[in-house]
């Protein structure tokens, strides 16, 4: 390995240990909902307000911020665990996925999870392409604050609350 370059094991290990809020991304695609977890996320400013959603390139996700333009986040609380490991579930259909989950709509459909710590609803303003992942650059168009007062976190591959 040559000077600056990384092994890329060694990085997937040690950013497996940078502690991550967890939220549920959900879009309306057509009539159905898409519900993912996401940890990798970030606002960028307050001025106006700003956020960045990384998701896989290749991801339902992704295909689905792409063509619909909109997306609520959800962040998730510490007793919402079960909602993170259910929607992590891989091949889960589109058809009824909010069936037994609480939830209510943003201005322009997308799913907000009830009691969740808060809720962003955003638009997509651009997205640039970096190595597997599409970086969406959303603006706020309406958040609203929760009743749940510590976040879900995942830190060294497991679910913890602060």
């Amino acid at each position: 390995m040559s000077a600056g370059e990384v092994d890329v094991e060694s990085y997937r290990r040690l950013s497996e240990d940078i502690a991550s809020a967890i939220a549920l991304l959900s879009a309306r695609v057509g009539r159905w909902d898409l519900v993912t977890p996401i940890d990798s996320f970030l606002d960028v400013s307050y001025d106006p307000p700003t956020m960045v959603v990384s998701l896989y390139s290749l991801s339902r996700a992704a295909e689905a911020l792409e063509q619909t333009g909109t997306c609520a986040l959800s962040v998730l609380g510490d007793q919402q665990q079960g909602l993170a490991e259910r929607f992590s579930e891989p091949g889960l259909p589109l058809q009824g996925m909010l069936e037994s989950v609480a939830h209510t709509r943003d201005g322009v459909g997308n799913a907000l999870i009830e009691g969740s710590l808060a809720t962003f609803s955003l638009e997509v303003e651009s997205s640039h392409e970096a190595a597997t992942h599409t970086l969406f650059v959303c603006r706020v168009r309406e958040v609203h604050q929760g009743p749940a007062r510590s976040p879900l976190v995942r830190f060294s591959k497991r679910y913890a609350s602060l």
